[in-house]
């Protein structure tokens, strides 16, 4: 059975949480939805949210009021440019602090669109990667994702932050780390505490 195509009503919705992820950073509440609609009943918001979820315009978190994605289908919907979220910033040194929050949405120029669902934009903090041409306070296109090889700059986190280095892979001591593009710094032994989220996709 094919998914029926969306409603106005569908539409109007997915307007107003693309708005608002644009103007504030964030998707609009239950509360501010419904204002918007003209509705009052909860119920009605939620019956959209599962056509819309269905259909593969959305995604939801469990638990979070906030929480909804707008995916390809989606912007496809709206003939809207897709975006990625502006997650924080990260360091090109040592460790920071965790990214968690998401400060802004950004839309995706053409030639990235395609993975809009599995991307993220990170702000660089330092300048341990200045060889690779990441300068401090570059915006970082990332794409999450499972699968690296040696060479990749990747995003590595670990329970005390996050960094950006390039990820090396060998068949001798040390046989995993983060290397620095920077001579200043050193190298950064991969640990089981470590995990890598994300690889670099450009430079924005």
């Amino acid at each position: 059975m094919q998914n029926k195509p969306i409603t106005k009503r569908q539409k109007e919705v997915l307007k107003i949480i693309y708005n608002n992820l644009i103007t504030a950073g964030f998707p609009p509440s239950f509360s501010e939805l419904k204002e918007k609609l003209n509705i009052s009943s909860n119920q009605s918001l939620l019956d959209i949210f599962s056509i819309l979820e269905k259909n593969n315009f959305i995604n939801r978190e469990e638990g979070s009021a906030r929480g909804i994605k707008i995916l390809k289908k989606g912007y496809r919907a709206l003939s809207a440019q897709p975006l990625a979220p502006l997650v924080g910033a990260t360091s090109a040194g040592g460790f920071i602090e965790a990214i968690e929050e998401v400060d802004a949405w950004q839309p995706l120029s053409k030639d990235v669109e395609t993975i809009a669902d599995d991307v993220m934009i990170v702000r660089v903090m330092g300048n341990s990667m200045i060889d690779a041409n990441i300068e401090d306070g570059d915006l970082i296109l990332f794409k999450k994702t499972k699968e690296f090889i040696s060479g990749d700059i990747v995003l590595a986190q670990t329970p005390d932050g996050t960094t950006i280095k390039r990820f090396i892979s060998q068949n001798k001591p040390p046989y995993k780390f983060l290397k620095p593009e920077n001579p200043k710094y050193p190298i950064i032994l991969f640990t089981d505490e470590m995990e890598i989220i994300g690889k670099m996709v450009k430079k924005l």
